[in-house]
């Protein structure tokens, strides 16, 4: 199976990825395959602003990274796809939610990167209806060719990573050349550098609007993204306070998962000592029952998202966030006058198996 030589980092004509291109920091070097449709845009969110009051709302539209309904796994995985070009592997092997946004862009990468794709299913959510496992993410993955596993836990990391390794020893006694990217925390968390240059994006669009960040409101669940916020607002000495809105743990141990991994990412850039705990605001009062689980917080936050701004948040992600920044509003977090930037993850395919949350519409 053929896999794309590094060379330089341009896009063709049609906005196909031509390429890897390497990203320079003071004690490594990391390969990017660049997918991402950049810079996505900065908006203020007007009528969400008269609504609550207090401070003004603003979006990063990571919603519209484009490559199978975008989201912000775009920029993490094109990192990690550098790697796999680089070793020359065939075969992506990695595991997530049955809606997991993640496997949902993998297997778009390694699809366009005429790569096989397997990835495993956890099974994070119970007591869902048929839709959750047929339609949004898991339809998407069958369209694109990614073949699928079961896992039967859903708060097993270690365990989920070692299932990945068996299916990695299958594959090689195939003839395959296999790359895992796997769950735990134990290893470089190479897709928060998308979110590093994300940082870079984001201040420059505000410079050039005369916009002062006041806050960013993001969620936090694997803590690349937070982690990855964190670690490039401190590198470019920016005290910026990040508040990550807990999708998927309680804010105890939540606040450990973030410190961790935003002091890897600072790691990659050769600079761990940039994090201190004082950098760590997390959240848990919009989990809800739990990972993926609704709650009469999250059906106001859909709703609101989608009939004020016209933005389509999701259920397990982006939804419990923006959740969070009506809720921090609420709570007077923000002063008035203050501006205040949500960062939309995406997500958007996974509302579709969740459509019997939405009977009494």
């Amino acid at each position: 199976m053929h896999v794309p030589s590094r060379a330089s980092s341009s896009r063709s004509p049609d906005g196909a990825p031509s390429t890897t291109a390497e990203v320079r920091v003071s004690h490594g070097r990391y390969s990017r395959v660049r997918f991402a449709r950049t810079p996505t845009p900065l908006e203020a969110m007007p009528n969400m602003t008269r609504l609550l009051g207090g401070p003004d709302l603003y979006v990063k539209r990571d919603d519209l990274t484009g490559l199978a309904f975008g989201g912000n796994k775009v920029r993490q995985l094109e990192y990690y796809f550098g790697d796999i070009v680089e070793k020359g592997a065939d075969t992506v092997i990695t595991t997530g939610a049955t809606q997991s946004n993640h496997a949902r862009v993998a297997a778009a990468m390694a699809c366009r990167l005429g790569l096989d794709c397997e990835v495993q299913h956890e099974r994070r959510t119970p007591g869902r209806d048929e839709a959750y496992y047929r339609s949004g993410n898991v339809l998407l993955l069958k369209l694109m060719g990614a073949r699928l596993h079961d896992y039967p836990e859903g708060e097993d990391e270690h365990g989920a990573d070692a299932a990945l390794r068996e299916i990695a020893d299958r594959v090689r006694s195939e003839g395959g050349r296999p790359y895992v990217i796997p769950l735990a925390p134990t290893h470089p968390p190479l897709g928060a550098l998308g979110y590093v240059d994300m940082v870079d994006e984001l201040l420059e669009q505000a410079r050039e609007r005369g916009l002062g960040i006041d806050a960013i409101v993001t969620p936090t669940g694997s803590a690349s993204t937070h982690g990855g916020i964190l670690a490039g607002l401190r590198a470019r000495g920016s005290g910026i306070p990040v508040y990550g809105i807990c999708v998927r743990r309680r804010a105890e141990a939540q606040r450990e998962r973030v410190l961790d991994r935003a002091r890897a990412a600072a790691g990659l850039l050769g600079r761990r000592d940039l994090i201190g705990e004082d950098d760590i605001e997390v959240d848990d009062s919009w989990l809800g029952p739990g990972y993926g689980l609704p709650d009469d917080n999250l059906m106001e936050a859909i709703r609101l998202a989608a009939g004020r701004e016209a933005l389509i948040v999701d259920p397990v992600y982006s939804g419990k966030a923006f959740a969070g920044l009506v809720g921090l509003v609420r709570r007077g977090a923000f002063g008035g006058g203050e501006n205040v930037v949500f960062v939309h993850t995406g997500g958007t395919p996974a509302l579709f198996a969740y459509t019997g949350m939405f009977e009494d519409l």
